[in-house]
């Protein structure tokens, strides 16, 4: 009896080991089979010379045609900022970024698969026109964008300057739809104003400056020098730094504006790609001389990229604290790799951790105190940061647009107020040094 009992759980074992034996193999089978790239070639040949001869209309598909067709396809499925770069675009591309095209000033992303603004850049057509944050762009011309990455409805969006250019947006807070007709311009804007719209900044009675930031460009660190300079003559005791709608830029100039209220050598962002041996880091250039002043950060569903990065590091580090709402959540690296005909590739190589190894990627930044901007108050504070605008209107849309208060601008105000006046309460009690770190 024992034996047999012995010998049956001998062969229970055998039969469940050869069970998940076979099952871990036909795993790594399959495994192997997917991550053969002479298998995968051999079925891209199969395909590639069936179409080429069944094809209906097979005289007007070339080899050539297919192929890049084929790289488009690989580098979209991939991600929504990842793309097969023909010469041409790729040449566009390098001309952005020595600021030579001209457009109407938005900055593009995907969301769900749909087109949509990330941002307008303030000063330009597009801003003017009424063009807000999560508004979807469903045709260009006599084109729908369905399937559009950013940069196919970048190439129809760009031309010279002075020329037309006409798409529909859908606003998806409303469901309206309208087409928009601007004039493409060449796109150089300021990109630190004050709450005028201007580069006066002037200094409130209370002691607070406020500062806006519409994107993060070449000079925009010397820009903020000026500004900081303007109102700490001026007697300035705390800020308020507008990073709402800024769709990002450069992201030296994102570490160099952190560096402006943080000691040097301070970890702003690190990136990470698929190897961790190669996470890069990126620190505070030179400290600022502002370290120590209190400051409220105000961002919303427009701030995305740079501004993201500029954020989080403020606020892991205690900085400053952020009011307003969700930032995007556009956190990726993307690298250009050229190729040998003068094509490239624009992969997503790595993304965005703040000092405290916050994923911004697709998550986005959280405000530390959530204030939502109702949706039919949008378009008029748009309106009202753009100067002259509102003198344009009849009497009745001024005073309606006049009424709108910026909801998220006033609790920033308060809420410094209050760290203003404890903190010089808490001096004035305990007579010792000075401190405004927030947080």
């Amino acid at each position: 009896m024992k034996r047999r009992l012995a010998y049956t759980a001998l062969l229970t074992a055998l039969g469940v080991n050869l069970f998940f034996g076979a099952r871990v193999y036909l795993h790594s089978e399959e495994v192997s089979r997917q991550n053969d790239v002479y298998d995968q070639l051999h079925l891209f040949a199969q395909v590639l010379a069936r179409v080429s001869e069944d094809y209906v209309d097979r005289d007007k598909v070339s080899y050539e045609a297919l192929i890049r067709g084929a790289l488009r396809g690989m580098l979209n499925s991939l991600d929504p900022h990842s793309e097969f770069l023909e010469p041409r675009k790729y040449e566009d591309l390098r001309s952005d970024t020595e600021g030579k095209f001209g457009g109407i000033g938005i900055q593009l992303g995907t969301r769900q698969g749909v087109l949509t603004v990330i941002a307008p850049i303030e000063g330009t057509p597009a801003y003017e026109a009424g063009v807000l944050s999560g508004d979807q762009i469903i045709r260009i011309g006599d084109k729908s964008t369905e399937g559009f990455t950013p940069a196919d409805a970048v190439d129809l969006l760009r031309g010279d300057p002075g020329t037309e250019v006409t798409f529909t947006t859908l606003r998806p807070a409303t469901g309206a739809t309208r087409d928009v007709t601007v004039t493409r311009a060449d796109i150089k804007v300021d990109s630190v104003k004050d709450t005028n719209g201007s580069t006066r900044f002037p200094l409130g009675d209370d002691g607070i400056g406020y500062i806006r930031i519409n994107q993060f460009g070449e000079q925009t660190s010397d820009e903020l020098d000026r500004a900081l300079a303007a109102l700490g003559e001026a007697g300035m005791k705390g800020l308020i730094l507008d990073l709402r709608d800024n769709p990002g830029g450069l992201l030296d100039q994102a570490a160099k504006v952190c560096g402006r209220f943080l000691p040097p050598k301070t970890l702003v962002v690190s990136t990470e790609g698929p190897d961790p041996k190669e996470r890069r880091e990126f620190l505070v250039p030179r400290g600022g001389k502002h370290i120590n002043t209190p400051m409220v950060l105000l961002v919303n569903g427009g701030s995305a990229s740079a501004s993201e990065i500029v954020a989080g590091c403020l606020q892991d580090l205690k900085r400053a604290v952020l009011v307003g709402e969700q930032t995007f959540g556009k956190g990726s690296v993307q690298s250009i790799i050229p190729l040998e005909d003068g094509a490239a590739l624009r992969l997503t190589t790595a993304k965005y951790y703040t000092p405290s190894h916050r994923v911004i990627h697709e998550q986005g930044i959280t405000p530390d105190i959530v204030v939502p901007v109702p949706t039919e108050d949008i378009g008029a504070l748009a309106m009202k940061r753009v100067p002259g605008a509102v003198e344009t209107l009849r009497k009745d849309q001024r005073e309606q647009i006049e009424a709108v208060t910026d909801v998220q601008l006033d609790r920033a105000h308060d809420l410094l107020k209050g760290i203003l006046l404890y903190s010089e309460r808490h001096d004035r009690d305990t007579g010792g040094v000075k401190t405004a770190s927030v947080g």
